[in-house]
């Protein structure tokens, strides 16, 4: 009875085995197809990676002769303003600076004393908690509120 069990078990390992092995699907020609068809794919994506960036340097370009048409506009506004107008007025209108705005222009007084937000709340006095306290805002109870709780 034993060598029948191992039997059986054999023949339907096999019949399993070869059915399985039908599915895979390892044929050397569907191996080809795939490896043909991924370095399609990996052809179209360089192409498109080229693409791209030939797409920003023209772009980058376009932006620099846009940038230097601007600067060249403002320059002819503030020589016209100079010439054209009173120097007082002119100089309120355009100030004719060799940059003409694209440079880093000096802070006023009044910006200088602007000072970047805190990650923090200061306190209000020396001897009271600071707004992001636990406790901030709330009062103790009074002697008559205990009577209630």
């Amino acid at each position: 009875m034993l060598w029948l069990t191992a039997i059986v078990c054999l023949a339907a390992g096999a019949a399993i085995g070869f059915v399985l092995a039908g599915r895979t699907n390892t044929n050397p020609t569907r191996i080809a197809e795939l490896e043909k068809s991924l370095q399609d794919l990996e052809r179209t994506h360089a192409r498109y990676k080229d693409e791209v960036s030939d797409h920003f340097n023209v772009t980058a370009e376009l932006v620099q002769q846009m940038t230097d048409s601007y600067r060249d506009v403002y320059q002819h506004l503030a020589s016209g303003a100079q010439d054209l107008c009173t120097g007082e007025v002119a100089n309120k209108l355009l100030p004719a600076s060799r940059e003409g705005g694209f440079g880093a222009s000096e802070l006023s007084n009044d910006s200088a004393d602007i000072q970047p937000p805190k990650d923090y709340a200061p306190r209000q006095a020396a001897g009271k908690s600071g707004a992001l306290s636990e406790g901030f805002g709330l009062e103790k109870p009074r002697e008559s509120d205990k009577d209630y709780l």
